[in-house]
């Protein structure tokens, strides 16, 4: 059997998977963590590499033992109940993380984290810089992505130039969180609008519960982005409460804040050009976990958390 320190082999900003399991039943045998399913009345079974592996999205007709779920823990997997396709069942609008009972996380995050938490001005501008980042994450990825180019997502048009530009001057004069978070929402809104005329999807509305292509990988996708966020924090050890931009009154707001990061560059067109081909879940899923892995988009989001949690400590005190 695996012991704890193989399973700590490969660091979480390194992983490359996140599972999406539906139908099927979860175990530990042999040491393994692994699924069992049934295809034409054969029962299979399926190893799961704990060792790396960010997060298991458990979705319609799961089930997980007790045996299972202390090997993940070990291997600091967080695991989540969803509904169908990866999009919520619970809450209508967070996952449900089951998160591995770790007390032996680094603490300097979290402390450099509220150093600044509870100071509105701080928070504010960690909000501020939060969305720069996630702005200049877009324009590196439709720089460098081919295939995206070949789509008609460059970063180089000059309509996406004068928004970028637009969007980011806009950014450093926000005067409150609430002025960010419409600034944030008006930027998407042109993002889905270009998008949609990329992919000849006329007549796109963003809608969370709509049933057409679109809509629906969008949804798939961003939750996968909240698995990596989720991850993310917990490794960190920082709660998903303690948001700079989402509210305070949203348990789960740190974690939309750190997945926003990455949505609109790496899901947002994939789940337009994905839906004008008309693939399936399953091929939009392989997409967009390809690009996490291509972009390195685990390794951006600890890089910015970490950076946003030093970035107030004294000189001398940062690591």
């Amino acid at each position: 059997m695996e012991n704890l320190t193989d399973l700590k082999a490969i660091l979480h900003s390194k992983r490359a998977n996140i599972y999406y399991l539906e139908y099927c039943r979860v175990m530990q045998k042999d040491g393994r963590v692994l699924y069992l399913s049934e295809v034409k009345k054969e029962y299979q079974y399926w190893n799961i590499p704990i060792a790396n592996t960010t997060c298991l999205l458990l979705g319609t007709g799961t089930s997980i033992t007790q045996a299972a779920m202390r090997m993940l823990a070990q291997a600091g997997v967080l695991v989540g109940f969803c509904g169908g396709g990866a999009t919520p069942l619970f809450m209508a609008n967070e996952i449900e993380w089951f998160t591995p009972q770790s007390e032996y996380r680094p603490t300097e995050y979290i402390q450099g984290w509220m150093q600044f938490w509870f100071d509105d001005a701080k928070r504010l501008e960690t909000a501020k810089r939060f969305q720069i980042a996630r702005i200049e994450f877009i324009q590196k990825v439709w720089t460098k992505d081919r295939e995206l180019k070949l789509e008609g997502f460059d970063a180089k048009d000059p309509e996406l130039e004068r928004m970028f530009s637009s969007i980011s001057t806009s950014i450093a004069n926000a005067y409150n969180v609430g002025k960010l978070l419409q600034l944030e929402a008006d930027f998407t809104k042109r993002l889905y609008k270009y998008a949609a005329q990329k992919t000849n999807l006329s007549g796109f509305t963003r809608e969370h519960k709509s049933a057409d292509l679109a809509n629906d990988f969008l949804n798939h996708g961003n939750y996968l982005a909240y698995g990596l966020a989720a991850t993310t924090l917990w490794v960190l050890g920082i709660p998903h409460g303690f948001a700079v931009m989402h509210g305070k009154t949203r348990r789960g707001a740190l974690v939309f804040d750190v997945a926003d990061l990455i949505k609109d560059a790496l899901v947002l067109p994939w789940a337009f050009i994905c839906a004008k081909e008309k693939m399936s879940e399953k091929e939009f899923r392989s997409q967009c976990l390809q690009n996490f892995v291509e972009h390195k988009a685990l390794d951006f989001m600890f890089t910015q958390v970490k950076e946003a949690s030093a970035y107030y400590l004294p000189k001398d005190k940062k690591s």
